[in-house]
């Protein structure tokens, strides 16, 4: 089946912008026509794309086909800088999962090397941005899995590293008698969503399996450092960003020398492998320097 590009391009902008009005805006076309071709594509699907309310979202359907006119763009912007033709074609976008501590610590100037993409980032916990890939809803993804989704290659990128930290209150109010199995199961935690397990891990590898502290979910990476610091409760937080909190004694470690290396790795759609082998690189170098070395 052949998709009208101009149809293409008219899904693509309302998903992005959030509206009939914004993408026609966009693509100097008047709202009748942005609507015109949503119906003619949404015929020719036989199905509908667009879930119209504020802002616009996609149906499965149509997100697969948004996607599908991302991929064209990145395939043909490959192709023109292949035949060396000159000019300065509309940019690309590129949906991306990433989990937050990466986007917050090495990932951005990875992006930041990278011209004529404009990257739409999908947050992510990294044991489960892989799905993202594996449903066909992006095009490359920054995962813990090593094993390539199918379709994929994957490139092992290096360790980001985690400690528990928490406020000096805190510690003497829940860990004043030492950090042990009974006091890590009284004391509130907390978690960026009901994916994040990097405090079980942390708990499972230094105190034993099984425990289950209360919970604060704290769904922010720079919100997870500042509530610990004024002892919400214990968290794990990236050590790239940890420098100025324990510098000042805002916040301690509850274990000395006890870190949670979470290994991260590149995943990208095999299809879009050549197109994406600029921003492959880009990343393969960021992480060399913001990460550390994989065991």
């Amino acid at each position: 089946m052949q998709f009208d590009p101009d149809h293409l391009n008219a899904l693509a902008h309302i998903l992005r912008r959030g509206s009939f009005e914004l993408a026609a805006e966009e693509l100097s076309v008047t709202p009748s026509a942005i609507s015109q071709r949503i119906r003619a594509l949404e015929d020719r699907v036989g199905a509908v794309l667009i879930n119209r309310g504020t802002p616009c979202s996609a149906t499965p359907t149509g997100a697969r086909i948004a996607k599908h006119a991302e991929d064209i763009g990145l395939l043909e912007a490959q192709l023109a800088r292949d035949l060396g033709l000159h000019g300065r074609p509309r940019p690309t976008v590129l949906r991306i999962a990433v989990n937050a501590d990466s986007l917050s610590t090495w990932f951005l100037p990875a992006l930041a090397q990278v011209d004529g993409v404009l990257f739409d980032l999908v947050i992510d916990d990294e044991g489960h941005s892989a799905d993202w890939l594996k449903r066909g809803d992006v095009s490359a993804a920054v995962t813990a899995l090593p094993k390539p989704a199918a379709g994929c290659n994957a490139y092992p990128l290096g360790a980001l590293r985690y400690f528990a930290t928490a406020s000096p209150g805190f510690m003497a109010r829940w860990f004043a008698g030492g950090v042990t199995r009974e006091t890590a199961a009284r004391a509130p935690c907390q978690t960026y969503s009901s994916k994040d397990s990097l405090q079980r891990a942390w708990l499972d590898q230094h105190l034993g399996a099984g425990l289950h502290p209360p919970a604060h979910v704290v769904p922010s990476t720079q919100a997870f450092i500042d509530a610990a610091r004024l002892g919400l409760g214990w968290g794990m937080n990236p050590e790239a960003l940890l420098g100025p909190a324990l510098h000042d004694g805002s916040l301690a470690t509850l274990l000395e020398a006890a870190p949670l290396d979470v290994e991260l790795n590149w995943q990208v759609s095999r299809i879009m492998a050549t197109p994406l082998a600029p921003l492959t690189q880009a990343v393969r170098r960021a992480a060399a320097t913001g990460l550390r070395p994989a065991a």
